[in-house]
């Protein structure tokens, strides 16, 4: 599941998420939720398993999951909580270098995930023995693709894709959005199945693009569902920090 991109901007960055899952369990709907520690939250909502994939808080952080760690895994059902529940967990704690240090991802399938702070992006892989956490900068573009979907090679040839588009942008160019939405529909290695917009056999794939724009005062999303052709957008307004 997922393919991930991440544009930085002068006052925030552009984050973009397409969503690839079985098309039987995808229903989906865009909300705000405010949890215990006054923190609203912007996010769509899998109606199915309750959870999400992508979400943003008035706080000013946004976090998303792929999943599987660094390669496809075997996987050893029941786990004790799900990856998409995991993500409201993040969010109640006020410091995100505590969850890292402090939940317990015993029991828990193995998966990617991914923080981006205005000062820093954080990637957190679980292996389901072992966490690796990494921090990255948050002034260079990023990409990343689920392992479990996507071997090395694949990601490889993928991320290749992602690399020509950049290049072929003017120096300085202030990069619109709507081009990066249309990167996630139109990205092609020439392999259906392997395509950022993806689909092999109908057994797999993509559902949704989710994109995060986030500046100093508002974090906005834009939500496309690709199977009922839906479009939902939204906003919050961040807190003073």
């Amino acid at each position: 599941m997922c393919t991930v991109t991440y544009i930085p901007k002068p006052d925030g960055f552009i984050l973009t998420h397409n969503r690839d899952e079985a098309p039987s369990r995808s229903l989906f709907s865009l909300e705000t939720q405010t949890i215990g520690n006054d923190t609203q939250l912007l996010f769509p909502r899998d109606a199915k398993a309750g959870g999400t994939w992508i979400m943003a808080s008035d706080g000013g952080r946004t976090a998303c999951i792929l999943n599987g760690a660094f390669v496809l895994h075997e996987r050893k059902l029941p786990y004790r909580r799900s990856r998409g529940l995991m993500m409201f967990d993040f969010f109640e704690y006020d410091d995100p270098d505590d969850f890292f240090e402090e939940y317990d991802f015993e029991g828990i399938e193995p998966f990617t995930f991914l923080l981006f702070l205005q000062e820093r992006v954080t990637e957190l892989r679980w292996d389901a023995h072992k966490k690796h956490l990494k921090h990255l900068s948050s002034e260079d573009t990023h990409f990343w693709c689920s392992a479990t979907l996507y071997p090395p090679d694949m990601q490889v040839k993928r991320e290749a894709v992602f690399d020509q588009w950049k290049d072929s942008l003017p120096d300085e160019k202030i990069i619109d959005p709507d081009e990066i939405i249309n990167l996630h529909f139109t990205g092609s290695v020439g392999d259906p199945a392997y395509d950022f917009v993806m689909s092999r056999d109908g057994r797999v794939q993509t559902v949704s693009i989710t994109q995060v724009l986030l500046d100093k005062k508002n974090a906005k999303m834009k939500f496309f569902d690709l199977l009922e052709g839906n479009r939902d957008e939204r906003q919050i307004l961040l807190k003073d920090r």
